[in-house]
Protein backbone atom coordinates (compact mmCIF):
# COMPACT_ATOMS: atom_id res chain seq x y z
CA UNK A 1 0.00 0.00 0.00
CA UNK A 2 2.02 3.41 -0.97
CA UNK A 3 2.25 6.07 1.70
CA UNK A 4 -0.71 8.13 2.59
CA UNK A 5 -0.86 11.98 3.01
CA UNK A 6 -0.51 13.58 6.00
CA UNK A 7 -4.54 14.52 5.99
CA UNK A 8 -6.00 11.48 5.32
CA UNK A 9 -7.68 8.85 7.01
CA UNK A 10 -5.15 6.82 10.33
CA UNK A 11 -5.06 4.00 7.25
CA UNK A 12 -5.82 5.09 3.94
CA UNK A 13 -9.00 4.03 1.56
CA UNK A 14 -12.17 5.04 -0.11
CA UNK A 15 -14.97 5.74 1.86
CA UNK A 16 -17.30 3.11 0.47
CA UNK A 17 -14.63 0.81 1.69
CA UNK A 18 -14.75 1.94 4.81
CA UNK A 19 -18.27 1.46 5.25
CA UNK A 20 -18.44 -1.76 3.83
CA UNK A 21 -15.59 -3.15 6.42
CA UNK A 22 -18.00 -1.29 9.17
CA UNK A 23 -20.92 -3.04 7.61
CA UNK A 24 -18.66 -6.16 8.29
CA UNK A 25 -17.71 -5.63 11.61
CA UNK A 26 -20.92 -4.45 12.98
CA UNK A 27 -21.93 -8.08 11.35
CA UNK A 28 -19.39 -9.97 13.51
CA UNK A 29 -20.13 -8.12 16.71
CA UNK A 30 -23.89 -9.05 16.46
CA UNK A 31 -22.89 -12.32 16.11
CA UNK A 32 -21.10 -12.54 19.08
CA UNK A 33 -23.60 -10.52 21.11
CA UNK A 34 -26.50 -12.28 19.62
CA UNK A 35 -25.18 -15.47 20.57
CA UNK A 36 -25.17 -14.44 24.51
CA UNK A 37 -29.11 -14.05 24.48
CA UNK A 38 -30.03 -16.47 21.92
CA UNK A 39 -28.60 -19.78 23.85
CA UNK A 40 -30.05 -18.75 27.05
CA UNK A 41 -34.01 -19.09 25.94
CA UNK A 42 -33.02 -22.79 24.02
CA UNK A 43 -30.82 -24.00 27.46
CA UNK A 44 -34.08 -25.96 28.73
CA UNK A 45 -34.60 -27.78 25.15
CA UNK A 46 -30.78 -28.34 25.11
CA UNK A 47 -30.47 -29.86 28.63
CA UNK A 48 -33.52 -31.68 28.38
CA UNK A 49 -31.87 -33.17 25.13
CA UNK A 50 -28.43 -33.96 25.98
CA UNK A 51 -28.87 -34.36 29.72
CA UNK A 52 -26.40 -33.26 32.56
CA UNK A 53 -28.57 -30.51 34.37
CA UNK A 54 -25.41 -29.75 37.04
CA UNK A 55 -23.36 -28.70 33.79
CA UNK A 56 -25.91 -25.99 32.59
CA UNK A 57 -24.40 -23.41 33.81
CA UNK A 58 -20.89 -24.17 31.93
CA UNK A 59 -22.44 -24.12 29.11
CA UNK A 60 -23.01 -20.26 29.18
CA UNK A 61 -19.46 -19.96 32.04
CA UNK A 62 -16.97 -21.47 29.50
CA UNK A 63 -17.93 -19.12 26.63
CA UNK A 64 -17.27 -16.05 28.93
CA UNK A 65 -14.62 -17.58 30.63
CA UNK A 66 -12.15 -17.87 27.03
CA UNK A 67 -13.62 -15.07 25.82
CA UNK A 68 -12.56 -12.51 28.47
CA UNK A 69 -9.17 -14.38 28.87
CA UNK A 70 -8.36 -14.15 25.36
CA UNK A 71 -9.30 -11.11 24.31
CA UNK A 72 -6.01 -8.98 25.83
CA UNK A 73 -4.10 -11.53 23.97
CA UNK A 74 -5.70 -10.67 20.91
CA UNK A 75 -5.58 -6.57 21.25
CA UNK A 76 -1.94 -7.29 21.36
CA UNK A 77 -1.03 -9.76 19.17
CA UNK A 78 -3.46 -7.48 16.31
CA UNK A 79 -1.00 -4.61 17.38
CA UNK A 80 1.95 -6.56 16.32
CA UNK A 81 1.03 -8.79 13.11
CA UNK A 82 -2.41 -6.87 12.01
CA UNK A 83 -6.03 -6.57 12.79
CA UNK A 84 -6.70 -8.74 10.12
CA UNK A 85 -5.43 -12.13 10.35
CA UNK A 86 -6.38 -12.02 13.75
CA UNK A 87 -9.72 -10.82 12.86
CA UNK A 88 -10.21 -13.66 10.37
CA UNK A 89 -8.92 -16.17 12.59
CA UNK A 90 -11.38 -15.08 15.61
CA UNK A 91 -14.30 -15.10 13.38
CA UNK A 92 -13.01 -18.27 12.23
CA UNK A 93 -12.81 -19.68 15.75
CA UNK A 94 -15.86 -18.69 16.20
CA UNK A 95 -17.89 -20.39 13.40
CA UNK A 96 -15.69 -23.69 14.05
CA UNK A 97 -17.07 -23.70 17.31
CA UNK A 98 -20.63 -22.90 16.63
CA UNK A 99 -20.45 -25.46 14.01
CA UNK A 100 -19.51 -28.33 16.39
CA UNK A 101 -21.93 -26.46 19.10
CA UNK A 102 -25.11 -27.46 16.94
CA UNK A 103 -23.53 -31.06 16.06
CA UNK A 104 -23.11 -31.30 20.01
CA UNK A 105 -24.42 -35.73 21.10
CA UNK A 106 -23.57 -34.76 25.08
CA UNK A 107 -23.64 -31.92 27.32
CA UNK A 108 -19.52 -32.26 27.75
CA UNK A 109 -19.35 -31.73 24.03
CA UNK A 110 -21.12 -28.83 23.92
CA UNK A 111 -19.26 -27.17 26.81
CA UNK A 112 -16.11 -28.02 24.97
CA UNK A 113 -17.25 -26.34 21.51
CA UNK A 114 -19.23 -23.25 23.42
CA UNK A 115 -15.30 -22.65 24.78
CA UNK A 116 -13.74 -22.95 21.01
CA UNK A 117 -16.64 -20.03 19.86
CA UNK A 118 -15.38 -18.26 23.35
CA UNK A 119 -12.16 -18.34 21.77
CA UNK A 120 -12.83 -17.15 18.79
CA UNK A 121 -15.24 -14.32 20.24
CA UNK A 122 -12.43 -12.43 22.34
CA UNK A 123 -10.71 -11.80 19.15
CA UNK A 124 -14.10 -9.68 17.80
CA UNK A 125 -14.89 -6.89 20.13
CA UNK A 126 -11.89 -5.71 21.01
CA UNK A 127 -10.25 -5.72 17.47
CA UNK A 128 -13.27 -4.59 16.15
CA UNK A 129 -12.97 -1.69 18.29
CA UNK A 130 -9.29 -1.20 16.90
CA UNK A 131 -10.72 -1.65 13.39
CA UNK A 132 -12.33 1.64 13.65
CA UNK A 133 -9.53 3.49 15.90
CA UNK A 134 -7.19 2.05 12.32
CA UNK A 135 -9.88 3.78 10.01
CA UNK A 136 -11.51 6.95 11.59
CA UNK A 137 -9.99 9.83 13.23
CA UNK A 138 -10.77 10.20 17.19
CA UNK A 139 -13.06 12.80 15.41
CA UNK A 140 -14.80 10.76 12.96
CA UNK A 141 -15.07 7.59 15.49
CA UNK A 142 -18.32 8.69 17.68
CA UNK A 143 -20.29 8.69 15.31
CA UNK A 144 -19.54 5.56 14.67
CA UNK A 145 -18.50 3.49 17.96
CA UNK A 146 -22.06 4.75 19.23
CA UNK A 147 -23.53 2.00 16.57
CA UNK A 148 -21.93 -0.71 18.91
CA UNK A 149 -24.05 0.37 21.81
CA UNK A 150 -27.05 -0.02 19.36
CA UNK A 151 -25.36 -3.65 17.90
CA UNK A 152 -25.71 -5.20 21.41
CA UNK A 153 -28.82 -3.61 22.48
CA UNK A 154 -30.43 -5.23 19.08
CA UNK A 155 -29.14 -8.39 19.81
CA UNK A 156 -30.31 -8.16 23.21
CA UNK A 157 -33.64 -7.45 21.43
CA UNK A 158 -33.92 -10.30 18.80
CA UNK A 159 -32.20 -12.74 20.71
CA UNK A 160 -34.59 -14.45 23.29
CA UNK A 161 -37.30 -14.08 20.22
CA UNK A 162 -35.03 -15.65 17.73
CA UNK A 163 -33.86 -18.46 20.21
CA UNK A 164 -37.47 -19.43 20.98
CA UNK A 165 -38.48 -19.55 17.70
CA UNK A 166 -35.59 -21.69 15.95
CA UNK A 167 -36.11 -24.51 19.16
CA UNK A 168 -39.56 -24.59 18.84
CA UNK A 169 -39.72 -25.15 15.04
CA UNK A 170 -36.47 -26.69 13.67
CA UNK A 171 -34.54 -27.50 16.37
CA UNK A 172 -31.66 -25.42 19.12
CA UNK A 173 -28.80 -27.02 16.69
CA UNK A 174 -30.05 -23.71 14.18
CA UNK A 175 -29.54 -21.68 17.84
CA UNK A 176 -25.57 -22.68 16.56
CA UNK A 177 -25.68 -22.97 12.64
CA UNK A 178 -28.09 -19.54 12.34
CA UNK A 179 -23.92 -17.89 13.39
CA UNK A 180 -22.75 -19.53 9.82
CA UNK A 181 -24.03 -17.84 6.84
CA UNK A 182 -23.72 -14.13 8.92
CA UNK A 183 -20.01 -14.49 9.82
CA UNK A 184 -19.46 -16.16 6.44
CA UNK A 185 -20.78 -13.19 4.77
CA UNK A 186 -18.20 -10.79 7.43
CA UNK A 187 -15.52 -12.72 7.20
CA UNK A 188 -15.66 -12.23 3.31
CA UNK A 189 -15.86 -8.65 3.65
CA UNK A 190 -13.06 -8.44 5.85
CA UNK A 191 -10.70 -10.57 4.37
CA UNK A 192 -11.33 -8.47 1.06
CA UNK A 193 -11.25 -5.17 1.92
CA UNK A 194 -9.43 -5.01 5.43
CA UNK A 195 -5.85 -4.18 4.84
CA UNK A 196 -3.38 -7.67 5.49
CA UNK A 197 -0.11 -6.04 6.10
CA UNK A 198 2.17 -6.24 9.03
CA UNK A 199 2.61 -2.74 11.03
CA UNK A 200 6.34 -2.08 9.91
CA UNK A 201 8.85 -1.02 12.92
CA UNK A 202 6.47 -3.06 15.69
CA UNK A 203 8.51 -6.20 17.14
CA UNK A 204 7.12 -9.55 16.56
CA UNK A 205 8.40 -10.71 19.88
CA UNK A 206 5.31 -12.87 21.88
CA UNK A 207 5.35 -12.28 25.23
CA UNK A 208 4.66 -16.32 26.26
CA UNK A 209 4.82 -16.35 30.02
CA UNK A 210 2.96 -13.33 29.99
CA UNK A 211 0.27 -14.96 28.26
CA UNK A 212 0.12 -17.86 30.28
CA UNK A 213 0.52 -15.96 33.62
CA UNK A 214 -2.66 -13.95 32.76
CA UNK A 215 -4.48 -17.20 31.70
CA UNK A 216 -3.27 -18.78 35.16
CA UNK A 217 -4.59 -16.07 36.76
CA UNK A 218 -8.18 -15.61 34.97
CA UNK A 219 -8.71 -18.64 35.30
CA UNK A 220 -9.35 -19.66 38.99
CA UNK A 221 -10.51 -15.44 39.63
CA UNK A 222 -13.24 -15.94 36.90
CA UNK A 223 -14.17 -19.81 37.97
CA UNK A 224 -14.33 -18.71 41.65
CA UNK A 225 -16.38 -15.73 41.17
CA UNK A 226 -18.53 -17.96 38.96
CA UNK A 227 -19.09 -20.12 41.90
CA UNK A 228 -19.90 -17.87 44.70
CA UNK A 229 -23.87 -18.33 42.74
CA UNK A 230 -23.87 -21.15 44.50
CA UNK A 231 -21.60 -21.46 47.02
CA UNK A 232 -19.37 -19.13 50.20
CA UNK A 233 -16.69 -16.85 49.68
CA UNK A 234 -14.90 -18.79 52.09
CA UNK A 235 -15.55 -22.30 50.55
CA UNK A 236 -12.37 -22.86 48.89
CA UNK A 237 -13.68 -23.63 45.49
CA UNK A 238 -14.61 -19.92 45.36
CA UNK A 239 -12.13 -18.22 48.15
CA UNK A 240 -9.49 -20.57 47.53
CA UNK A 241 -9.60 -20.52 43.77
CA UNK A 242 -9.65 -16.66 43.37
CA UNK A 243 -6.58 -16.00 46.37
CA UNK A 244 -4.45 -18.68 43.72
CA UNK A 245 -5.57 -16.59 40.71
CA UNK A 246 -4.23 -13.33 42.99
CA UNK A 247 -0.71 -14.55 43.42
CA UNK A 248 -0.38 -15.70 40.06
CA UNK A 249 -1.46 -12.65 38.91
CA UNK A 250 0.92 -10.58 40.91
CA UNK A 251 3.85 -12.76 39.90
CA UNK A 252 2.18 -11.76 36.08
CA UNK A 253 2.50 -8.09 37.37
CA UNK A 254 6.00 -8.34 38.06
CA UNK A 255 6.74 -10.72 34.88
CA UNK A 256 4.95 -7.34 32.61
CA UNK A 257 6.91 -4.87 34.25
CA UNK A 258 10.56 -6.82 32.72
CA UNK A 259 8.71 -7.75 29.60
CA UNK A 260 10.12 -6.47 26.18
CA UNK A 261 6.61 -6.45 24.79
CA UNK A 262 4.15 -6.85 27.69
CA UNK A 263 0.59 -8.17 26.55
CA UNK A 264 -0.52 -5.21 29.10
CA UNK A 265 1.77 -2.67 28.96
CA UNK A 266 1.66 -1.30 32.43
CA UNK A 267 3.11 1.61 31.67
CA UNK A 268 -0.23 2.83 29.80
CA UNK A 269 -1.43 3.07 33.42
CA UNK A 270 0.68 6.26 33.97
CA UNK A 271 -1.10 8.17 32.18
CA UNK A 272 -3.94 9.54 34.21
CA UNK A 273 -6.58 9.21 31.51
CA UNK A 274 -6.40 5.64 30.04
CA UNK A 275 -5.78 4.85 33.96
CA UNK A 276 -9.13 6.89 35.07
CA UNK A 277 -10.83 5.55 31.91
CA UNK A 278 -10.40 1.37 32.82
CA UNK A 279 -11.27 2.51 36.72
CA UNK A 280 -14.36 4.26 35.54
CA UNK A 281 -15.48 1.45 32.92
CA UNK A 282 -14.85 -1.53 35.27
CA UNK A 283 -16.61 0.08 38.57
CA UNK A 284 -19.77 1.05 35.69
CA UNK A 285 -19.98 -2.02 34.96
CA UNK A 286 -21.49 -3.13 38.77
CA UNK A 287 -24.61 -1.37 38.00
CA UNK A 288 -25.12 -2.48 34.14
CA UNK A 289 -24.60 -6.09 34.45
CA UNK A 290 -26.67 -5.99 38.34
CA UNK A 291 -29.45 -4.57 36.35
CA UNK A 292 -29.64 -6.69 33.11
CA UNK A 293 -29.50 -9.87 35.57
CA UNK A 294 -32.20 -9.32 38.56
CA UNK A 295 -34.30 -7.33 36.69
CA UNK A 296 -35.55 -10.16 34.25
CA UNK A 297 -35.42 -11.95 38.14
CA UNK A 298 -38.11 -9.80 39.31
CA UNK A 299 -40.26 -9.57 36.01
CA UNK A 300 -40.49 -13.41 36.32
CA UNK A 301 -40.60 -14.34 40.11
CA UNK A 302 -42.91 -11.20 41.05
CA UNK A 303 -44.35 -9.80 38.05
CA UNK A 304 -45.29 -13.36 37.13
CA UNK A 305 -43.74 -13.16 33.82
CA UNK A 306 -42.31 -15.84 31.61
CA UNK A 307 -38.68 -16.24 30.63
CA UNK A 308 -39.40 -14.97 27.07
CA UNK A 309 -41.38 -11.82 28.55
CA UNK A 310 -38.83 -10.68 31.07
CA UNK A 311 -36.11 -10.37 28.08
CA UNK A 312 -38.77 -7.56 26.45
CA UNK A 313 -39.60 -6.15 29.92
CA UNK A 314 -36.33 -4.84 29.98
CA UNK A 315 -36.70 -2.71 26.55
CA UNK A 316 -37.05 0.22 28.46
CA UNK A 317 -33.57 -0.06 29.73
CA UNK A 318 -32.06 -0.93 25.89
CA UNK A 319 -33.96 2.01 24.46
CA UNK A 320 -32.25 4.30 26.82
CA UNK A 321 -28.87 2.83 25.99
CA UNK A 322 -29.42 2.46 22.11
CA UNK A 323 -30.64 6.38 22.18
CA UNK A 324 -27.68 7.91 24.13
CA UNK A 325 -25.08 5.50 22.97
CA UNK A 326 -25.97 6.65 19.32
CA UNK A 327 -26.42 10.47 20.39
CA UNK A 328 -23.12 10.72 22.67
CA UNK A 329 -21.15 9.28 20.19
CA UNK A 330 -22.63 11.74 17.67
CA UNK A 331 -22.25 14.63 20.03
CA UNK A 332 -18.81 13.82 20.50
CA UNK A 333 -17.54 13.49 17.36
CA UNK A 334 -19.45 17.09 16.32
CA UNK A 335 -17.97 18.87 19.73
CA UNK A 336 -15.04 17.36 20.50
CA UNK A 337 -15.77 17.20 23.81
CA UNK A 338 -16.51 13.90 25.96
CA UNK A 339 -15.68 14.51 29.75
CA UNK A 340 -18.61 16.80 30.66
CA UNK A 341 -20.68 14.14 28.54
CA UNK A 342 -19.29 11.04 30.83
CA UNK A 343 -20.06 12.91 33.68
CA UNK A 344 -23.70 13.89 33.01
CA UNK A 345 -24.41 10.25 32.05
CA UNK A 346 -22.92 8.66 35.35
CA UNK A 347 -24.91 11.07 37.23
CA UNK A 348 -28.08 9.64 35.09
CA UNK A 349 -27.21 6.49 35.89
CA UNK A 350 -26.67 7.08 39.44
CA UNK A 351 -30.15 8.83 39.66
CA UNK A 352 -31.47 5.35 38.08
CA UNK A 353 -29.90 3.42 40.30
CA UNK A 354 -31.20 5.10 43.26
CA UNK A 355 -34.50 5.16 42.13
CA UNK A 356 -34.11 1.48 41.33
CA UNK A 357 -33.28 1.16 45.15
CA UNK A 358 -36.90 2.09 46.06
CA UNK A 359 -38.13 -0.91 43.98
CA UNK A 360 -40.75 -2.96 45.83
CA UNK A 361 -43.37 -5.98 45.27
CA UNK A 362 -46.03 -3.04 44.21
CA UNK A 363 -44.35 -0.82 42.46
CA UNK A 364 -46.41 -0.44 39.10
CA UNK A 365 -44.11 -0.97 35.87
CA UNK A 366 -45.01 1.99 34.08
CA UNK A 367 -42.81 3.66 36.87
CA UNK A 368 -40.14 0.99 36.67
CA UNK A 369 -39.85 1.49 33.33
CA UNK A 370 -39.02 4.74 33.60
CA UNK A 371 -36.48 3.84 36.21
CA UNK A 372 -34.92 1.30 33.78
CA UNK A 373 -34.82 3.66 30.96
CA UNK A 374 -32.95 6.69 32.82
CA UNK A 375 -30.52 3.89 33.83
CA UNK A 376 -30.07 3.12 30.49
CA UNK A 377 -29.77 6.77 29.16
CA UNK A 378 -26.61 6.72 31.57
CA UNK A 379 -25.56 3.06 30.29
CA UNK A 380 -24.88 4.14 26.78
CA UNK A 381 -22.27 6.94 26.66
CA UNK A 382 -20.08 4.57 29.12
CA UNK A 383 -20.10 1.99 26.51
CA UNK A 384 -19.18 3.79 23.46
CA UNK A 385 -17.65 7.09 24.74
CA UNK A 386 -14.57 5.92 27.31
CA UNK A 387 -13.79 3.68 23.74
CA UNK A 388 -13.22 7.15 22.09
CA UNK A 389 -11.35 9.18 25.43
CA UNK A 390 -8.29 5.73 25.17
CA UNK A 391 -8.09 5.30 21.55
CA UNK A 392 -7.10 9.33 21.65
CA UNK A 393 -5.06 8.79 24.82
CA UNK A 394 -2.52 6.49 23.41
CA UNK A 395 -0.34 5.98 20.74
CA UNK A 396 -1.84 4.38 17.71
CA UNK A 397 0.78 1.32 17.62
CA UNK A 398 -1.30 0.59 20.87
CA UNK A 399 -4.79 0.93 19.91
CA UNK A 400 -4.95 -2.65 19.96
CA UNK A 401 -4.45 -3.83 23.03
CA UNK A 402 -5.47 -0.74 24.99
CA UNK A 403 -8.97 -1.10 23.42
CA UNK A 404 -8.73 -4.73 24.35
CA UNK A 405 -8.06 -4.04 28.03
CA UNK A 406 -10.78 -1.57 28.22
CA UNK A 407 -13.00 -4.36 26.94
CA UNK A 408 -11.62 -7.01 29.89
CA UNK A 409 -11.73 -4.27 32.19
CA UNK A 410 -15.61 -3.60 31.21
CA UNK A 411 -16.19 -7.58 31.65
CA UNK A 412 -14.01 -8.75 34.72
CA UNK A 413 -15.94 -5.62 36.92
CA UNK A 414 -18.97 -7.03 35.27
CA UNK A 415 -18.24 -10.73 36.77
CA UNK A 416 -16.64 -8.93 40.07
CA UNK A 417 -20.00 -7.04 40.57
CA UNK A 418 -22.35 -9.88 40.09
CA UNK A 419 -20.25 -12.02 42.73
CA UNK A 420 -20.40 -9.51 45.47
CA UNK A 421 -24.25 -8.28 43.68
CA UNK A 422 -25.53 -12.10 44.47
CA UNK A 423 -24.30 -11.86 48.16
CA UNK A 424 -26.18 -8.95 48.79
CA UNK A 425 -29.27 -10.66 47.21
CA UNK A 426 -28.35 -13.66 49.08
CA UNK A 427 -27.88 -12.33 52.55
CA UNK A 428 -30.94 -9.67 52.21
CA UNK A 429 -33.74 -12.54 51.00
CA UNK A 430 -32.47 -14.44 53.81
CA UNK A 431 -33.15 -12.12 56.30
CA UNK A 432 -36.17 -10.29 54.63
CA UNK A 433 -38.18 -13.46 53.98
CA UNK A 434 -39.08 -14.22 57.69
CA UNK A 435 -39.40 -10.72 58.48
CA UNK A 436 -41.68 -9.93 55.90
CA UNK A 437 -43.42 -13.65 56.64
CA UNK A 438 -43.73 -12.20 60.23
CA UNK A 439 -45.35 -8.76 59.38
CA UNK A 440 -47.73 -10.03 56.75
CA UNK A 441 -49.13 -12.35 58.96
CA UNK A 442 -49.69 -10.48 61.82
CA UNK A 443 -51.72 -7.97 59.51
CA UNK A 444 -53.73 -10.96 58.15
CA UNK A 445 -54.94 -11.78 61.41
CA UNK A 446 -53.05 -14.91 62.68
CA UNK A 447 -52.61 -15.16 66.60
CA UNK A 448 -49.08 -14.29 67.19
CA UNK A 449 -48.50 -18.18 68.82
CA UNK A 450 -49.14 -19.32 65.04
CA UNK A 451 -47.05 -16.83 63.75
CA UNK A 452 -43.64 -18.61 63.99
CA UNK A 453 -44.63 -21.87 63.53
CA UNK A 454 -46.33 -20.93 60.01
CA UNK A 455 -43.08 -19.05 59.04
CA UNK A 456 -41.15 -21.98 59.12
CA UNK A 457 -43.00 -24.00 57.69
CA UNK A 458 -43.60 -21.58 54.49
CA UNK A 459 -40.10 -20.39 54.29
CA UNK A 460 -37.27 -21.92 56.68
CA UNK A 461 -37.78 -25.32 57.12
CA UNK A 462 -39.91 -27.08 53.71
CA UNK A 463 -38.06 -23.97 51.47
CA UNK A 464 -34.21 -22.78 50.69
CA UNK A 465 -33.89 -19.88 49.31
CA UNK A 466 -33.87 -21.39 45.77
CA UNK A 467 -37.22 -22.28 46.32
CA UNK A 468 -38.32 -18.64 47.26
CA UNK A 469 -36.54 -16.84 44.29
CA UNK A 470 -37.93 -19.49 41.53
CA UNK A 471 -40.04 -18.70 39.41
CA UNK A 472 -43.95 -20.46 38.89
CA UNK A 473 -46.42 -20.71 40.91
CA UNK A 474 -45.08 -19.98 44.54
CA UNK A 475 -47.95 -20.65 46.52
CA UNK A 476 -48.45 -24.10 44.59
CA UNK A 477 -45.09 -25.06 45.81
CA UNK A 478 -44.87 -23.79 49.30
CA UNK A 479 -48.05 -26.04 49.79
CA UNK A 480 -46.54 -29.40 48.16
CA UNK A 481 -43.56 -28.49 50.60
CA UNK A 482 -45.69 -28.73 53.92
CA UNK A 483 -46.55 -32.12 55.19
CA UNK A 484 -50.17 -32.96 54.20
CA UNK A 485 -51.43 -33.04 57.87
CA UNK A 486 -50.22 -29.03 58.18
CA UNK A 487 -51.84 -27.83 55.08
CA UNK A 488 -55.38 -27.00 56.31
CA UNK A 489 -53.02 -25.03 58.67
CA UNK A 490 -51.24 -23.03 56.08
CA UNK A 491 -53.69 -22.74 52.63
CA UNK A 492 -56.09 -19.93 54.37
CA UNK A 493 -53.08 -17.75 55.11
CA UNK A 494 -50.98 -18.55 51.49
CA UNK A 495 -51.94 -15.58 49.74
CA UNK A 496 -50.43 -13.79 52.16
CA UNK A 497 -47.08 -15.33 52.57
CA UNK A 498 -46.73 -15.21 48.80
CA UNK A 499 -47.50 -11.50 49.07
CA UNK A 500 -44.33 -11.85 51.98
CA UNK A 501 -41.95 -13.38 49.77
CA UNK A 502 -42.64 -11.10 46.66
CA UNK A 503 -41.75 -8.39 48.89
CA UNK A 504 -38.88 -10.15 50.38
CA UNK A 505 -37.45 -11.03 46.70
CA UNK A 506 -38.32 -7.25 45.49
CA UNK A 507 -36.02 -6.09 48.60
CA UNK A 508 -33.23 -8.14 47.88
CA UNK A 509 -33.03 -6.97 44.07
CA UNK A 510 -33.17 -3.76 45.21
CA UNK A 511 -30.42 -4.03 47.44
CA UNK A 512 -27.76 -4.85 44.85
CA UNK A 513 -28.46 -1.88 43.43
CA UNK A 514 -26.67 0.19 45.76
CA UNK A 515 -23.63 -2.02 45.19
CA UNK A 516 -24.36 -0.68 41.42
CA UNK A 517 -24.85 3.31 42.39
CA UNK A 518 -21.38 3.53 45.02
CA UNK A 519 -19.54 2.00 42.50
CA UNK A 520 -21.15 4.48 40.09
CA UNK A 521 -20.49 7.25 42.29
CA UNK A 522 -16.36 6.21 42.57
CA UNK A 523 -16.18 5.97 38.70
CA UNK A 524 -17.84 9.92 38.76
CA UNK A 525 -14.28 10.05 40.55
CA UNK A 526 -12.20 8.27 38.26
CA UNK A 527 -13.82 10.26 35.63
CA UNK A 528 -13.14 13.75 37.06
CA UNK A 529 -9.20 12.47 37.05
CA UNK A 530 -9.27 12.40 33.07
CA UNK A 531 -7.89 15.10 31.33
CA UNK A 532 -10.07 15.92 28.40
CA UNK A 533 -7.38 15.83 25.32
CA UNK A 534 -8.89 17.43 21.85
CA UNK A 535 -9.82 14.86 19.90
CA UNK A 536 -7.33 14.46 16.69
CA UNK A 537 -8.07 15.12 13.59
CA UNK A 538 -7.09 13.75 10.41
CA UNK A 539 -4.40 16.52 9.70
CA UNK A 540 -2.91 15.32 13.27
CA UNK A 541 -3.03 11.43 12.71
CA UNK A 542 0.09 9.94 12.28
CA UNK A 543 0.96 8.06 9.04
CA UNK A 544 0.02 4.71 10.10
CA UNK A 545 -1.05 2.99 6.62
CA UNK A 546 2.63 4.36 5.31
CA UNK A 547 3.73 1.50 7.42
CA UNK A 548 1.48 -1.33 6.08
CA UNK A 549 2.16 -3.55 2.84
CA UNK A 550 -0.15 -4.59 0.87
Amino acid sequence: MSSQPIDSAPVAMSHRARMEILFAILLALFLSALDQTIVGTALPRIVTDLGGNDLYTWVVTIYLLTATITGPVYGKLSDQFGRRPLLTIGVGLFLVGSFLSGLSGDMFQLILFRGIQGLGAGAIFPIALAVIGDLFTPQERGRYQGLFGAVFGLSALIGPALGGLLTDTIGWHWVFFVNLPIGAVAMAIIWRLLPGGRPEGVSRRIDYAGVFLFSAALIPILVGLTNKQTLDWLDPWVGGLIAIGLVIALLFLWVESRAAEPIVPLRLFRDRTYAGSMAAVFLASFGFFAAIIFLPRWFQVVNGSSATESGYQVLPLLAGLIFSSVVSGAVVSRTGRYKGILLGALVCLAVGLWLTTGLRADTQLPVLWAWMFLTGVGIGPTLAVYTIVVQNAVPVELLGVATSNLTFFRQVGGTVGLAIAGTIFGTTLGTEAPRQLQSRLLEAGVPPDRIQALSELAAGRSLDQDDLAGVGDLGARILAAVPETLRPMVEPFLPAVVEAVHQAFSLAVAETFWLGLLATIAAIGATVLIREHPLRGRAEMPRRAATLTA
